[in-house]
């Protein structure tokens, strides 16, 4: 039985589904993927899986065949004929997502909409590695960037620029560019030996591969290991940290430290 129209559009949500697996969203996309009367998913890159929650009569559309415009036009049509819409996307929505590209579409169609997000990549990765993307005295900094491809990027934020920060580099959708990778991290400085991880289909079950690397080597491992699409790239300084002899303690956990909610149990060097 087709639905009636509503009388009043519903409210399209942009969900961020996760790294990969399905159990990494969160509580509230669940639970509105649970009463959605639609739901636009990217097919690409979100494992359906990701949908077992919806309900049945949910309109269920895979998005990888699709224009933006086409995306929006979709979204605001099933706007007026259901209270709930998702937008399913991977990692999170406002990370290389177009997000405000769909969202303007809708904004000048008068459809409501709100934005949860999601577990990123970058994120994903790192647990999968047991890695920290900060240290104390080693870096407090974390850059998300890319390599310039079809998209050029802004003046200033080149990977030369940005890597002789010297911080944490969480580098998307430049599997295929590692041979740039290489040059801007040698050009900013960065020795041959430094170390680099490489996170395959972070989190997805059966498929997540880590692979470990040095600038130099890291192209030629993942060419090995025939890893030409969906992974994140890691360069920092914080790399190894876990078989570390000696670490910087964090201050807020340190019994020297005084803080709001403990005082300090221990005596300060200097006391």
């Amino acid at each position: 039985m087709k639905r009636a129209p509503q009388q009043r559009p519903g409210t399209v949500f942009f969900v961020g589904a996760g790294p990969g697996s399905p159990d990494l969203i969160t509580v509230r996309g669940r639970d509105l993927i649970a009463c959605a009367g639609a739901i636009l998913y990217a097919g690409s890159l979100v494992d359906e899986a990701a949908t077992r929650w919806a309900p049945a009569g949910c309109v269920l559309r895979d998005s990888k065949d699709m224009t933006l415009e086409q995306m929006s036009d979709w979204l605001i049509e099933q706007s007026r004929q259901h209270a709930t819409v998702v937008r399913l996307q991977t990692g999170d929505p406002a990370l290389y997502g177009a997000l405000i590209e769909l969202v303007q579409p809708l904004d000048a169609a008068g459809v409501a909409l709100e934005v949860v997000p999601g577990v990123s990549s970058a994120m994903a990765s790192a647990a999968a590695a047991v890695e920290s993307l900060t240290l104390p005295e080693v870096t407090q900094t974390v850059i998300f960037t890319r390599v310039e491809g079809r998209t050029p990027m802004p003046a200033g934020e080149s990977l030369v620029e940005l890597a002789r920060h010297r911080s944490t580099l969480c580098i998307f959708l430049s599997i295929t560019l590692l041979h740039k990778v290489e040059a801007a991290l040698q050009e900013a400085g960065w020795p041959a030996d430094a170390p680099m991880l490489v996170v395959h289909k972070a989190s997805w079950p059966g498929h997540q591969r880590v692979l470990r690397g040095t600038v130099a080597t890291i192209k030629s491992l993942c060419r090995e290991a025939g890893i030409v699409s969906q992974a994140m790239v890691i360069a920092s300084p914080t790399l190894g940290a876990r078989q570390w002899p000696d670490l910087a303690r964090s201050k807020l956990y340190d019994p020297s430290f005084t803080h709001r909610y403990r005082r300090a149990s221990a005596p300060t060097e200097s006391a």
